[in-house]
């Protein structure tokens, strides 16, 4: 049977949830196969997270690793395409880890792109209706840090990717400045698109050819 494995992320710092962790529950409330579906929620931490996604793909040696993440002020649902071998972390983790100008993995390249078809992903996220853009940064923090793990630590045969998600209109933090303005979407979006992103990956395996860069 085909596996796919999707994760999202605990909450970060004083946060009461993370709209990717909670989406990816959602998820796994409705999936309805036929494929295998395996959902983890992983730590914001460096450490944390990456061995706990090595343990998993060394468990279920999934076909397809579809990651997300929270990119608070962000409108759209952002589909990664590049992920960089560097943890600089602006702030600290939930373990209080903050590395600086590091390797994500020392020896490796320095960057994988994604392997799942990320323009096709993009397009049918929008099909459904739901703000989507391909993104050309994951950041230098965990997320990134958990792309490039899943795409070093996987096998020729294994594809994967990341997803950045907005803040859910159910879980945006109103006590912050400019909370109250962030851009949101619907849990039930979010979960969308992550379900949209992961059938793609099993279903697709040639990449749109459509144009899908930027400017700047």
């Amino acid at each position: 049977m085909t596996i796919a494995l999707l994760t999202g992320f605990e909450p970060f710092g004083g946060d009461a949830a993370n709209p990717s962790g909670e989406a990816v529950h959602l998820v796994a409330s409705r999936w309805d196969g036929p494929d295998q579906l395996v959902t983890a929620v992983l730590p914001v931490t460096f450490h944390g997270a990456a061995r706990g996604l090595r343990q998993l793909m060394a468990e279920h040696r999934p076909d397809v690793v579809i990651g997300a993440g929270l990119a608070g002020g962000r409108a759209a649902v952002g589909v990664e395409r590049v992920a960089l071998n560097l943890r600089d972390a602006r702030i600290p983790d939930n373990d209080g880890a903050q590395p600086v100008d590091e390797p994500s993995a020392p020896g490796a390249a320095t960057a994988h792109f994604a392997t799942v078809p990320v323009k096709e992903i993009v397009r049918r996220i929008a099909a459904a209706g739901i703000p989507a853009e391909v993104s050309y940064s994951a950041g230098t923090f965990v997320c990134n840090h958990v792309f490039f793990t899943a795409l070093d630590a996987a096998p020729p045969a294994t594809r994967a990717g990341f997803v950045h998600v907005p803040w859910s209109t159910e879980h945006a933090p109103d006590d912050t400045p400019g909370g109250a303005d962030l851009p949101t979407l619907p849990i039930d979006d979010i979960a969308r698109a992550l379900e949209v992103a992961v059938r793609t990956s099993l279903d697709v395996v040639t990449d749109s050819t459509e144009p899908g860069g930027t400017l700047h």
